[in-house]
């Protein structure tokens, strides 16, 4: 028989309902939706490599909700940088001293579990407060030492479940000097905030005392990407460059000063607030970030919204709606940093 989303299964929609009332789940609507994916997959698809995929990437994303779950309530930092410094050389000391103070701030910090620049992150926050997202390669060493006994340790198979959870967990992402991996994270990053794919977060760049390696990226952005018009200058918005930890984590703290999170509700952009915002500093808001407007939109101060009520945790807090345009990624992370500010 051919198995349809919609409840025309029959019998199959019975026993469905019944294994989800026997076993207990959550949102049996979504579990319902997964298992009818697995049973048409099943039904369509006789390459067995596509269903080990689809089998692993389930069994991964499952076990990685399962172990940051009991973390929820904590922001966390993912770092990333190379695999090859070493603990003598100052910037894998400058990692550890950030990460020591990321702990002190409360945050948590993740990072791939690997030597170096990982391993610092997870020296300097310690265990308690650190995970550890691992991929499995043939020619390089297991989870550092730091987290090899942890219970927040996840070993993946596929890089983009790694990279799922790098960002989905994360509230601020930090970039060492590094190789391919971290070049690779950090566009994947602006990409992904640029476009609305990915909430905007604090991208802060950390180089060594010396320089040299943040700066030659942010000139190679200037010079080859916006002089040549491929990216706007609103993009520059999207990441901060230091060379200075107490700087890069005062930069996330005040990011989230009085911003919280945001949603989109039918077509607005609902921002959440720590605290009221001042009806004046919302007129110069407006008068400041207009051009982030859809054409006859407004911003305003709300309550939460009847779409939101799958969030109860947050219902209290204070809301500014707008149309937003969902383009203009960099104003709107700029406009996060002005509403903070206030």
């Amino acid at each position: 028989m051919k198995i349809s989303f919609d409840r025309t299964n029959g019998v199959i929609d019975e026993i469905i309902d019944d294994l989800m009332r026997r076993t207990g789940v959550h949102h049996p609507r979504m579990i319902r939706e997964m298992i009818l994916s697995a049973l048409k997959s099943g039904q369509e698809n006789d390459y067995l490599a596509d269903q080990k995929l689809m089998r692993t990437t389930m069994k991964e994303m499952r076990f990685t909700n399962k172990v940051f779950a009991p973390y929820r309530h904590r922001k966390k930092v993912s770092i990333f940088g190379s695999a090859r410094s070493q603990p003598d050389e100052p910037i894998y000391q400058k990692c550890v001293k950030f990460a020591r103070l990321l702990a002190e701030h409360n945050y948590m910090v993740i990072t791939g579990g690997g030597p170096g620049i990982m391993q610092a992150g997870n020296e300097g926050a310690g265990a308690d407060n650190s995970f550890a997202v691992n991929i499995e390669l043939p020619f390089e060493q297991g989870t550092n030492p730091v987290m090899k006994d942890s219970d927040k340790v996840i070993n993946y198979k596929y890089f983009f479940n790694r990279k799922v959870a790098f960002l989905k967990e994360a509230d601020a992402v930090v970039l060492f000097p590094g190789g391919f991996g971290t070049l690779d994270e950090g566009m994947e990053v602006m990409t992904l905030v640029q476009t609305g794919k990915n909430p905007p977060v604090p991208l802060i760049m950390i180089d060594d005392d010396n320089g040299g390696y943040w700066d030659m990226f942010f000139d190679f952005t200037r010079d080859a990407l916006l002089k040549r018009g491929l990216i706007s200058f609103e993009d520059f918005s999207l990441f901060t460059i230091t060379k200075d930890p107490v700087a890069a984590v005062q930069y996330i703290d005040d990011f989230y000063r009085n911003y919280h999170s945001l949603r989109f509700v039918k077509g607005k952009l609902v921002i959440r607030l720590n605290k009221v915002l001042d009806t004046d500093h919302l007129q110069v808001l407006a008068s400041e970030f207009s051009e982030i407007l859809a054409p006859g939109g407004s911003m305003r101060l709300t309550t939460a919204l009847p779409e939101e009520h799958d969030q109860p945790d947050i219902q209290h807090l204070p809301r500014l709606t707008m149309e937003f345009n969902r383009r203009s990624y960099g104003l709107l992370k700029a406009f996060i940093r002005r509403l903070n500010s206030f």
